[in-house]
């Protein structure tokens, strides 16, 4: 396992809400989520980053003893460094160096599994390397082990400036494809009229497992920052009986760096094409107002923070204080208080849900020819049947279905209309 320092730093001229010590916390569940031991963290402060080193040119040799005592192979950053600075602290540490961009890639490359995923951290990481590319190829020698070296797809030790951007190009060529694929399949569930949700939220706040608990989608969870980088969509039933989309998208992080956001745009789209946005916090942990102030950044940045949100307090089981809970309800907009991992007031989600969408919705008492079973199909696959009954001169039928499906039956002049109630 790597052994890893973490150097946190502060700096004067940031404006954040984030205290020191819990963006330290978060640096250390990023490292830890790599695969690599924390040995030890260093912290400083400085007015400003000096552009050679970031930190003081004493701050950087005192890393070159402790990392030279501890026996550390990777000295991890906090914030984001450029070629010149990454090149020159590894010359006077004398150890791989890393940032906070490197270590997210990192984890995203870990994760990724499908064609789409990969070509994004491909893309992601290519476009991180291009304006660091000094002299002979120095930032791409390191390429094939470790945290902040990781990455699917091809990536040769030797690659030049022109190499790496016909890679960058063929890659969002090949993305643009399976945007345009996306696109025609989201344009298919728009001529069915189908709703479509999408679940957002901070990393590891149980989006996954929320969308396994209503769908048995099978998502894989893990207590860990960004199990999920692969969008999944599963089609949901509400208890009306009607059918929609909900889909799981990729964790949000506090300062998650806009070029990612860019490079993660395809599967975002999941999110921008959405009619409603599920937005799961973790209640439990302690910076939950702070997780929901990223996610909302992220949003505004994508441009869909208007959108009708719903605002799920996730794993209350871990919730010992009702007054706490209860605070949070009222706080948060639109909210609703549940365990997805123990499926506990799932259905007061649903409901929620059910409620944005229920003008689409009209109740039909029909009498149908005997010959129309297709219907009565319909009416249990794409609606909720309230009442059956098999009579002499036909079926009588009470439904709940959507009014596109209404406008297409009534049509037919084989079918009575007993009542309709929008």
């Amino acid at each position: 396992m790597e052994r890893a320092l973490l150097v946190t730093i502060e700096v004067d001229t940031e404006k954040d809400s984030w205290r020191f010590e819990d963006a330290s916390l978060e640096l250390e569940e990023l490292v830890a989520s790599c695969g690599a031991e924390v040995v030890d963290t260093i912290s400083c402060k400085r007015d400003r980053p000096t552009p050679n080193l970031f930190i003081g040119k004493g701050k950087a040799e005192e890393l070159n003893l402790i990392s030279f005592e501890l026996g550390i192979d990777t000295v991890v950053f906090s914030h984001d460094l450029s070629g010149t600075q990454q090149r020159n602290l590894e010359e006077v540490i004398g150890k791989k160096t890393i940032d906070r961009s490197q270590l997210i890639l990192d984890i995203f490359a870990q994760h990724a599994k499908t064609p789409e995923g990969k070509m994004q951290v491909e893309l992601a990481q290519l476009q991180y390397l291009m304006p660091r590319l000094v002299g002979k190829g120095v930032m791409l020698s390191r390429l094939g082990g470790g945290i902040g070296t990781r990455g699917p797809g091809e990536q040769k030790l030797e690659v030049d400036r022109r190499r790496i951007r016909q890679k960058i190009d063929r890659l969002k060529q090949d993305l643009k494809q399976i945007t345009r694929q996306r696109d025609t399949m989201r344009k298919q569930r728009k001529l069915r009229a189908i709703p479509s949700v999408a679940l957002v939220g901070y990393t590891n706040a149980g989006k996954s497992t929320l969308l396994n608990a209503l769908t048995d989608a099978g998502q894989v969870v893990a207590d860990s920052l960004f199990t999920t980088l692969d969008p999944l969509a599963k089609q949901l039933q509400l208890p009306n009986g009607e059918n929609i989309i909900i889909s799981d998208t990729v964790g949000f992080l506090h300062n998650l760096p806009h070029h990612l956001i860019e490079a993660f745009k395809a599967t975002l789209e999941e999110v921008v094409q959405a009619d409603v946005l599920i937005h799961v916090v973790d209640a439990s942990n302690a910076l939950v107002e702070e997780h929901y102030k990223a996610v909302f950044q992220v949003l505004k940045e994508l441009k869909v923070e208007d959108k009708p949100i719903i605002t799920v307090l996730n794993k209350t089981d871990l919730v010992s204080d009702a007054t706490w809970l209860a605070r949070m309800s009222r706080d948060f907009n639109n909210a609703v208080a549940l365990s997805a991992k123990h499926r506990q007031n799932l259905e007061s989600l649903l409901k929620k849900i059910e409620g944005h969408f229920q003008s689409r919705m009209v109740i039909l008492e029909l009498l149908l020819p005997h010959k129309r079973m297709d219907l009565v199909d319909l009416f249990y696959r794409e609606g909720q049947v309230q009442e059956i009954e098999y009579q002499q001169d036909g079926i009588k039928i009470k439904v709940s279905i959507p009014k596109t499906i209404e406008r297409n039956i009534l049509v037919n002049k084989e079918i009575k209309i007993i009542n309709e109630n929008n």
